[in-house]
């Protein structure tokens, strides 16, 4: 989608002397406003979302990535006021002053939502890799009770990341996504392809090498050309942070090496942050109070690390920076967060369907060694009845071939059609991992290399380059589709630490910066198209470890990468997972247990506890999935309590099936989000908004995973709600806007029920292919009006695109105490026409936790509306 001048309709030449607005101009789609420092475009896209373009001359064509759907320019209009220009939409407004030529918008209801800070707008000339671009820049005003949530997934534990300076690159555990959200009712995506700052630190820290601190030690890490040892010392530096008035202060970290060790600073002998993992992103941030006066640094990090630390005073301001842009550009949403995600999938495209197997359990280790342990472990499953629809075979079953060479290794595999043959027997599905690197030895790198199609000096296929793309995915369509594999995981796909740093692209054409983050959106772009074009009958699946905006129209599932095990990432996890949700990213997971894990994992009595606390979390994650390194991961290997307590969740996640694929269903009709944090729904509850691991599965249950060792209870905030809450387990009802203490034992995950949900709960099955239940426990939590649209169609196929699906519309009517099961509407291949459906009535001895409950009220339903008198 380009944008064009068309005709123009209004022309006022000359607005006055000393301002800042010259002229304004109203086209067809547009309005272009002449100012001092150059021209200033105003493009209206939807209702409620206006796109802002800047630039110094004419405004330059651009190649679309993310705004790919085209939609109808809504009506608009302008008017001239004596000290504003003001363009009028159906949601928004959007007021240009004419003195400073800054930009005010306002809601539906003409509340200001989001003003720009007068001068805060820049675009310098500069050059990348010796060519020439811009560094834009824009500051907006942020009130101090506002807050902010987006930028995707970072490793830095903050949910409100208002004032707080995060460096959005794409590297190992963290995927930057240019979105953000306010709780004051708007979203604005900062469109720029390349490196972004958000709320950029300056001044700096002056640290000098303090020598090594303690005995190098050896890790086992994993890389690009698969495990290795590394030896590891801390390296220590020293400086002084001189802070002249007391109060909020933002710290920005970055060690200087493309990926940390570790994240450690201490302000006059007491750390404020000591964070490690074996792999890190290399920058992090974090918000602290500070006095004035002289404080003395420590920063410790691996020996080779070259750290700098900047700083800045806390101000009611956002800023974004790209160093590398063409323009100034970013679009701006109104209304609440479903409304702007809506609007913003509109735009940038639907996420379709996943695959019904996908929303189920998915067992990931590093690795299977062969096909017949990767078989033997699927019969296990099977045979101990633990339920599992998607077995994972990780990396290096390519072995001889090369690394990525999209070939089994006989040796190991010498069969791998009857491998996916045998899964499909026992209904389970495979999905393999697949690289975007290539081994140049291997016969697939040589083609590739022969061809120039990898990026200069990497072993990374140039997906930029259209030929290069083409090729790759002809070798992946004709080498590993005919085995009937089902999941594709396209790992590293960053591409790994951040590798197009002073690369040339797309036969050197471009500097790799222009487009440092997007070689994600590339990627999955190849991968679905081919899957749509090549397999047309199967639902794509794509699960990649870094993402874009408008990555989720490539059916793509993102994870948080190569993390660890212990209680502060599992916290670091739940605030970049909801972070990265409300970019408008539905799908997110992460290795459950940790990727890297304790050696004695399997007798660590310790580590049980949080792994049990991890999976717990995981079933109210979009997607269910274990991982870990060098790990046999398989859930009985833990012992009897684990072995029990996961089966118990396991359950749990596939009794709620009807309830999750409906909300995947909200997600692809609707653009729902089913992982929500608290501001999506109590925008104007300020403890909600406060609260960091608490957040809304759907638009039903409160989730609030316990994130600390020994609880036995645990304080939750129920949300500001007239109807109260039902605490899932006991149905014991409580009222909104309070904190409750919550039994919280090993065997409990904290989980309220919003009164006024309908619930339907399925049998225990084994697998999804047992779906759909023919028996539904319909659960009434009475209190207030309540819907639920089940949805239901053939689970794997695109035949939903035509129409072939079901939705089932239950109402509950509070006042007169009755449930009305409407008409079914639509139909497809294979749907159950008549099926039980046994109300339940909750309160504190009926519904209650995950048992079926026989006090119900038994309804033959066959697609006919019927009325129920509670």
């Amino acid at each position: 989608m380009r944008f064009k001048i068309v005709f123009f309709l209004i022309l006022i030449p000359f607005v006055g002397f000393g301002q800042a607005v010259k002229s304004f101009q109203q086209e067809k789609d547009r309005v272009i406003v002449q100012v001092k420092e150059g021209q200033l475009q105003l493009i209206p896209l939807t209702v409620n979302s206006v796109r802002v373009q800047f630039s110094n001359g004419s405004i330059p064509e651009i190649d679309e990535l993310v705004f790919t759907e085209e939609v109808k320019t809504p009506k608009f209009k302008l008017i001239d006021n004596k000290n504003e220009v003001e363009i009028k939409m159906p949601e928004l407004k959007v007021c240009v002053d004419k003195q400073t030529g800054t930009l005010s918008y306002f809601n539906a209801n003409n509340e200001l939502i989001l003003k720009e800070k007068a001068g805060g707008r820049m675009l310098k000339k500069s050059t990348v890799q010796a060519e020439e671009c811009y560094i834009a820049e824009q500051a907006f005003h942020s009130p101090e009770d506002e807050y902010l949530y987006g930028t995707g997934q970072f490793q830095d534990g903050y949910l409100n990341i208002k004032g707080l300076p995060r460096r959005l690159t794409q590297v190992n555990s963290q995927i930057s996504i240019p979105f953000i959200m306010s709780s004051k009712g708007y979203g604005l995506l900062w469109h720029n392809y390349g490196l972004t700052d958000f709320n950029p630190a300056e001044k700096n820290v002056s640290l000098k090498p303090l020598g090594v601190e303690g005995e190098a030690i050896t890790v086992d890490i994993t890389t690009t050309e698969g495990t290795k040892q590394e030896k590891r010392q801390d390296g220590v530096f020293g400086g002084v942070l001189k802070i002249e008035e007391a109060g909020k202060y933002a710290l920005f970290l970055d060690v200087g090496q493309k990926m940390a060790r570790k994240w450690q600073v201490a302000i006059n002998g007491e750390d404020i942050i000591n964070f490690k993992n074996h792999w890190l992103p290399p920058t992090t941030s974090l918000l602290l109070d500070l006095d004035a006066g002289t404080h003395q640094v420590v920063v410790k990090g691996e020996k080779n690390d070259k750290p700098s630390l900047y700083f800045k005073k806390v101000t009611d301001e956002t800023v974004l920076r790209s160093p590398v842009a063409e323009i100034l550009d970013y679009v701006v949403f109104a209304g609440s967060a479903d409304d702007v995600i809506s609007s913003y999938r509109n735009l940038t495209g639907k996420a379709p369907m996943m695959p019904l197997w996908s929303l189920g359990y998915i067992h990931c280790r590093e690795r299977y060694h062969t096909q017949a342990e990767l078989l033997e472990n699927a019969k296990e499953f099977r045979e101990r009845k633990f339920p599992l629809d998607l077995i994972v075979q990780d990396w290096q079953y390519w072995g001889k071939h090369g690394w990525n060479a999209m070939k089994f290794d006989e040796t190991h595999y010498p069969d791998p059609a009857q491998m996916v043959n045998e899964l499909h027997e026992m209904d389970m599905r495979l999905m393999l991992s697949v690289w975007s690197r290539v081994e140049k030895q291997s016969e697939l790198g040589k083609a590739i290399e022969e061809k120039n199609f990898y990026i200069p000096n990497t072993q990374w296929v140039d997906f930029f380059n259209p030929e290069a793309s083409q090729f790759y995915w002809q070798n992946f369509s004709e080498k590993l589709l005919p085995y009937q594999i089902d999941g594709w995981w396209q790992d590293a796909t960053e591409p790994e630490n951040d590798d197009l740093v002073g690369r040339k692209i797309n036969n050197g054409s471009i500097a790799g910066e222009r487009l440092r983050n997007v070689y994600p959106l590339y990627v999955t772009k190849t991968v679905y198209d081919g899957l749509r074009k090549d397999a047309p009958d199967k639902r794509a699946f794509i699960l990649t470890r870094s993402g874009f905006s408008g990555q989720q129209k490539y059916a793509s599932a993102v994870w948080s990468g190569d993390v660890g095990n212990d209680w502060e990432t599992l916290q670091r996890q739940i605030t970049a997972g909801l972070n990265t949700s409300i970019t408008g990213m539905p799908y997110w997971t992460f290795d459950a247990g940790g990727f890297f894990r304790p050696r004695d994992q399997y007798t660590h009595k310790d580590f049980h506890e949080r792994f049990l606390r991890w999976f717990q979390f995981a079933t109210f994650s979009p997607l269910q999935r274990v991982h870990g390194y060098q790990s046999k991961t398989e859930l009985w290997r833990y012992g009897k309590e684990v072995e029990a307590e996961t089966m118990k969740y396991l359950n749990l996640r596939y009794q709620l099936m009807p309830y999750i694929y409906s909300c995947a269903a909200d997600i692809t009709f609707n653009n729902g989000t089913l992982m929500r944090p608290l501001v999506m729904d109590f925008a104007n509850d300020e403890m909600a908004l406060k609260q960091k691991y608490t957040y809304m599965f759907g638009a039903s249950f409160l989730v609030a995973p316990v994130i600390k060792k020994d609880i036995k209870e645990w304080d939750v905030y129920l949300p500001k709600n007239d109807a109260g809450w039902y605490n899932f387990w006991t149905n014991h009802h409580h009222t909104g806007g309070e904190m409750v203490k919550t039994e919280a034992s090993l065997t409990t995950i904290p989980l309220y029920v919003k009164s006024g949900s309908i619930i339907p709960l399925g049998n225990k099955v084994q697998n999804t292919t047992e779906l759909p239940s023919d028996t539904l426990e319909i659960r009434i939590y009475a209190g207030a009006d309540g819907t639920f649209d089940l949805y239901e169609d053939e689970g794997t196929n695109y035949n939903y695109e035509k129409g072939n699906y079901s939705i089932i519309p239950f109402k509950w009517d509070e006042q007169k105490q009755t449930l009305t099961i409407e008409k079914r509407q639509g139909s497809f291949k294979g749907m159950l026409k008549k099926r039980v459906l046994k109300v339940v009535w909750v309160n504190e001895t009926n519904g209650v936790g995950i048992e079926p409950d026989k006090k119900c009220t038994l309804v033959q339903y066959s697609g006919k509306k019927i009325k129920l008198l509670r």
